[in-house]
């Protein structure tokens, strides 16, 4: 094995049964590093254009990068990419967990499905080996249930599954892929990708490759893993690890920044009673906690931060069990704040129903948010919703249309849709209220008040995405947060809140690329960025040096990985008919302002969203009429192959 990879890509035909490796040399790896950047190889080489998402022509790829399973925080993510059902074009999630970690050392990098089985199976990767097994005996089964009944079946308790729910298998355009029955590879429809294939689960382990596996530099990784953990006591994510990511929700609601009721206003009345650390004190699994304490926190592999959550409910109408782990800030927001809902049970019981059934949080409960709008409105009747009254702040409502969502029932067969298709399914109007860029709808950071976001909700290729960019703050104000990180990438001078001139689309660029480089590396943006995280760009280059022993790799390198990475997207959408007419954001934002607290009266401004737009394209050298990147600037990433397939 080569320090930090395996040198193998599985090649799955699903259609002939067909297993191949592929051993692609050292310069591969490091002109993609893994991760987004790799699979986006194989979507142009393999993926033929205008596939039928649900189809067998799409192409699935599942890949882990060049410093997966190294002992240090943050590095245990996976990749999950193809054409997507939601928005027609690239799709892309990341999940974290045990499962990538365990795949490495399973003895591959990637997975490339393609083809589509004639019966349910998964895929069995241990130690080097690979096979096909059938799974027609866990068609239809909830991922706790798969999860136990291949353990049994395999006869050990340590295998990791990646499995698609019900709702995948039927085909749910937002189905999530679950791993550990509660990490999920969420947006953009990647489980319906994997159920549309018959594919139930990929399940790896890898007892040698653990033992095997070497990094270039021991000393090194070790002292950065032991950095980590000092600093972590004391660094801007200890809170995230007490609290999990709802500890935002307070600092959101502070500054008008809770999306609520269908982001018509920035403040929630009820943020309190779903914040997370009235989770802590009330459902996380436990009784008795103090800052030592790690019950109700799980973790990914070798990671110090432990801010996953598990929660547990006992009585009540809704009974959670914490095998099925908790809600994220954004699952309390989108059942939460965006439906109006104060009953943190409730919301909880919700996560369970989208981790049980394999869906995406944010676009169910945004959704559904999207759906109540509509009904107060009198778009969306009693008559759609057979009889479930779907108003602003009614939990039972919002738990039963996940519920319907999850089983294809009702008028959750409509929701199930996502919003957008869902609109145009219905009309009368209802697009009024959409809240989505590129037909994904927009997790719980608000345009209005973080501009850059605005930009990146529209130009980002799988659609809106809090997590493809940094945010506003550490730029806005009177001083530059984190300067000497921020300098790092670029950025010394401070500059006006909520500004979208050259310098702010500079950022929101430049920042892109970072984060498109940390999707590749697959990293965890909680562990490694530019800003609060408790590592930052210096400490990501160090890491990739240390485990491969590329001694002379540089954050600009990195940089450019993920340039290459969006232009890639960019130039798949563009084979796809997606170009600047799509890179847009819902009316909603631009039209109607917000109402209440600190961020009451705001609202997009049209020609400054437009100006930035041109001049984001402008800098990326792209086409400016188009949004297509240039042959030039395509061969310059040494893409020259992906001008020829686009014809420029």
């Amino acid at each position: 094995m080569p320090n930090g990879y395996n040198g193998k890509i599985l090649h799955v035909n699903l259609t002939s049964g067909e297993l191949t490796v592929e051993t692609p040399p050292e310069s591969f790896y490091r002109k993609y590093l893994g991760g987004s950047a790799l699979n986006m190889h194989y979507m142009l080489s393999e993926c033929p254009p205008h596939a039928d998402p649900l189809g067998p022509d799409n192409v699935l790829c599942l890949s882990v990068s060049v410093t997966t399973g190294a002992p240090v925080s943050g590095q245990s993510r996976m990749t999950a990419t193809a054409k997507s059902p939601l928005t027609g074009g690239i799709g892309d999630a990341q999940c974290g967990g045990f499962f990538p970690a365990e795949m490495k050392f399973a003895g591959f990098d990637a997975f490339v499905i393609k083809g589509q089985s004639p019966r349910p199976v998964y895929l069995w990767v241990h130690d080097g080996q690979a096979e096909l097994r059938d799974a027609s005996h866990l068609w239809g089964k909830i991922t706790g249930e798969v999860e136990l009944a291949l353990q049994t079946e395999l006869g050990d308790k340590n295998i990791e599954v990646a499995q698609v729910g019900p709702a995948g298998e039927r085909g749910a355009r937002f189905a999530a892929i679950i791993n550990m029955s509660n990490r999920a590879n969420g947006r953009t429809g990647m489980g319906a990708v994997m159920g549309s294939k018959k594919l139930k689960a990929v399940v790896v382990r890898g007892k040698e490759g653990k033992k095997q596996f070497q990094v270039a530099d021991k000393k090194a990784i070790i002292k950065l893993a032991q950095h980590g953990a000092q600093i972590f006591p004391e660094s801007d994510v200890a809170g995230l690890g007490k609290y999990g990511t709802a500890e935002t929700t307070g600092a959101q609601q502070s500054v008008g920044g809770l999306p609520t009721r269908n982001f018509t206003s920035g403040e929630f009345d009820g943020w309190e009673a779903i914040d997370g650390t009235t989770m802590y004190d009330t459902i996380l699994k436990g009784a008795e906690r103090d800052d030592q304490d790690r019950h109700g926190r799980d973790t990914c592999y070798s990671c110090t931060v432990r801010c996953k959550r598990v929660v547990e409910i006992s009585e009540g109408p809704y009974k959670v069990d914490p095998h099925y782990g908790g809600p994220e800030y954004e699952t309390t927001s989108t059942f939460g704040n965006y439906c109006g809902v104060s009953d943190l049970a409730a919301i909880a019981y919700a996560n369970q129903l989208c981790n049980q059934y394999g869906l995406d949080t944010i676009t169910c409960g945004a959704t559904i948010a999207w759906a109540m709008e509509c009904f107060e409105a009198g778009l969306i009747t009693t008559a759609d919703t057979g009889g479930l009254e779907l108003t602003f702040g009614n939990a039972a409502a919002m738990v039963e249309m996940t519920r319907q969502i999850a089983t294809d029932e009702g008028f959750g067969r409509v929701l199930a849709l996502g919003s957008a298709a869902a609109a145009e399914q219905l009309g009368r109007g209802t697009d009024q209220f959409l809240i989505v860029g590129h037909k994904q709808e927009m997790p719980a950071h608000m345009p209005q008040l973080k501009r850059t976001l605005a930009l990146i909700y529209a130009v980002n290729p799988f659609g809106a995405d809090h997590q493809s960019s940094e945010h506003d703050g550490s730029v806005e104000g009177s001083a530059v947060s984190y300067p000497d990180r921020m300098a790092l990438v670029g950025f010394t001078e401070p500059m006006e809140r909520r500004s979208l001139g050259p310098d702010k689309v500079r950022y929101a660029r430049r920042t892109q690329q970072l984060y498109s480089a940390m999707d590749s590396v697959n990293v965890c943006q909680f562990v490694y960025g530019p800003a609060w995280q408790l590592f930052g760009p210096q400490e990501l280059r160090d890491m990739i040096a240390g485990v491969t022993g590329w001694a002379d790799i540089s954050i600009d390198e990195l940089l450019l990985v993920g340039e290459r990475r969006v232009n890639m997207m960019r130039a798949f959408n563009a084979r796809e008919g997606i170009d600047r007419e799509q890179d847009k954001i819902s009316d909603k934002l631009f039209k109607k302002a917000l109402k209440g607290g600190k961020s009451d009266g705001l609202k997009l401004d049209e020609e400054q969203f437009a100006r930035a737009l041109d001049e984001y394209y402008r800098q990326n050298d792209w086409d400016v009429e188009t949004g297509v990147p240039t042959r030039h600037k395509l061969a310059e990433l040494d893409l020259a192959w992906v001008a020829d397939e686009l014809k420029l």
